[in-house]
Parts: structure tokens; sequence; C-alpha cells
């Protein structure tokens, strides 16, 4: 129970300084919220009448308190660009970039963990300094530059282009045939048994999807590497070596089925990393994500979009964390 009280406490003390992190990003900023609604060539009565219906000619711990009752009520404000409550906007654009997420930490872990095992296993050897490398060039490589150069190899220059659409979730003649039940493309296609729209969605996927893993594969191959060295010196090896275990299951099972507790959270950490980090990936491939929406809110000074986009954010990095650690004290008793 005590876990428990702590637990809860700890999440409601890490929300409320998200909170009060984006309040302070919203004061500090070069940006008057109230002239990018009402423009800067508005009449003063009319800036000063806007002024005080925001609130905003209230003292700061004033502002402060609003701020948080509205944002626990669901109220993060309306956005200047689209008209829209700025939570609806994001119910609507935040299911793209968890689909583009989910199948780039699935590319992520399909081959980081087989490659940082191998790298463990091989150590000092050619396997070993060949996934170094391309695990190097994943952290070097700037993702926009990545994804033009993948743009122009595959949808530009390759022979087979059309296997490899261009930017976008779908193809023009494709959007609006889907009803967004979950906004989630590939399941909502599936579910209205639209296959041919749902292929579609999943080839457009692939590319951005594939260039985002790429850092998550640079990640998760490193640490998985280095979970794999510690567990590959420790006697338990030695002894099932001994007693004549194959090597084969000496690694897969019994060094990797140890390894599976910290490599949760590592998991857990590259998934909310790349919902928090798509946003130039969503910008290069045209992705109508929240990055995407959140780049577009900053250019137009549409600061409640900003701070509503940041907080959710927050919010779903907290959630990840939260769950990383559930999910570690349910795979290993000793933490619990």
């Amino acid at each position: 129970m005590r876990t428990v009280v702590n637990l809860i406490t700890t999440v409601l003390l890490t929300f409320l300084g998200l909170l009060l992190v984006t309040f302070i990003i919203g004061r500090v900023v070069p940006i008057d919220p109230v002239l990018a609604i009402v423009g800067d060539r508005a009449p003063e009565n009319v800036v000063e009448r806007v002024r005080e219906e925001l609130g905003l000619n209230l003292p700061l711990y004033q502002q402060f308190f609003i701020y948080v009752w509205n944002v626990l009520q669901g109220d993060l404000g309306n956005s200047v660009l689209t008209a829209n409550p700025v939570l609806e906007d994001i119910k609507r654009v935040f299911p793209a970039t968890l689909e583009l997420a989910t199948v780039a930490t699935f590319f992520g872990v399909i081959l980081g963990v087989p490659m940082g095992v191998l790298a463990g296993v091989y150590q000092g050897r050619w396997p070993d300094q060949v996934i170094r490398v391309v695990g190097l060039l994943g952290y070097s490589i700037p993702v926009f530059w990545l994804g033009l150069m993948g743009l122009l190899i595959f949808y530009a220059r390759w022979p087979w282009g059309e296997l490899v659409p261009g930017p976008g979730r779908l193809d023009v003649f494709f959007d609006g045939l889907v009803d967004p039940v979950t906004g989630v493309l590939l399941i909502d296609s599936a579910m209205a048994g639209e296959w041919e729209i749902f292929w579609n969605a999943a080839w457009h996927l692939v590319l951005p999807a594939s260039i985002l893993g790429y850092f998550s594969l640079a990640y998760i191959s490193r640490m998985t590497r280095s979970f794999m060295l510690e567990q590959l010196s420790q006697e338990y090896i030695t002894t099932a070596r001994v007693k004549g275990v194959p090597e084969w299951r000496v690694i897969w099972v019994h060094a990797l089925g140890n390894v599976r507790v910290p490599l949760v959270t590592v998991i857990a950490l590259s998934y909310a990393n790349l919902l928090e980090g798509s946003v130039l990936t969503e910008i290069v491939f045209s992705w109508p994500g929240l990055g995407y929406y959140l780049t577009q809110s900053l250019l137009n000074a549409d600061m409640n979009a900003v701070l509503g986009a940041t907080m959710v954010v927050g919010a779903v990095f907290i959630g990840i964390n939260l769950l990383s650690d559930l999910l570690y004290k349910l795979l290993d008793p000793r933490a619990r």
C-alpha cells in the first residue's frame, strides 16, 4: 500500500512539474498570445479586452492556478491556426504519431535485439565491429538528411518507386474513404475490410518507420550488447557450458532471459523518445502527426497548441516510464 501511495505521489508531482514548465514556457517566449489572436493591428481597447478575457491581466500565480484547473478539466484552449479546441486537434493527429512510432519501435526491437546479442557474443570480432559501426551511424546521421536521401533514392530514383510511396499517410484518392474509428489507419482500414487502403497505408509507413526505427535500432542494439557482455561473464553461463548445454541455448535462453528485465526499460524509453522525437521525420514525410502539428503551430505563434502538444508528449513520457516500472516489477520479483 505504501508503495502505491509513493508511486501516485511521484506521478502527481511529476505531472505538476510538467504543468509548471509548460506554463513558464508560455509566459517567457517572446510571443504575445493576444496579438496572435487579434493581430498586431488591432485597436488597443480590443487587445486589452481580449487580454482580460484570457485572464492574462491577473497575477502569475492566479494565472497558474487557472491554467492547472483548465488542464485538469481537459481544456487546453483553442488553436489559433485551426480554431478548434486544442484537445480535439491532438486527438486527431496523435494516432498518426502513435502508428509511426509503434511500427518504428517494432523495427528497432526486431533487428536491434538480435544485433546486440550477436555483437556481445562476438565481442571484438568483425560482426561486433560491423554492428557497432551501424549503431554509430544511427547516432550520427541527422534524421532529416536520412529522410531526404530515403525519398530521393527509394521514391524518386528507384526503378520500383511505386512500391515506396511518397510523403503522407495515404495516396490522395484514398483519403477520407475510411472512417477514423481509432485514428490508426492500419487498424481502421482492416476493421472496415478495405484491404487496398490497408496495404497503401502500410507501404506509406515503410520508409518513414524504417528511418525512425534506425535510431531506435542503434540505441537498443548498443544497450543489448552491454547487457549481454555483463551476463556472458557471469558464473552461471560458465556452469551451463560445462554441463554441456548447447551454445544457442546458453545465449538465447539463459543470457538473453536475464537481459529481458532491463531491456524492457530500454525499449520503453526508446518508444517514448520516438513519440516525442519524430518531429523532423514527420516534417520530411509530411506525416500529419503530433510533431508536424506542433511545428506548424510554433511557426504560426499558436501557443495554446504548442503548450498543449508539449504537455501531451510529457504526459505520454510519464505514462510510459510508469508502465516500464510496473513491467520491471512484474518480470523481476526482487524489485517488488
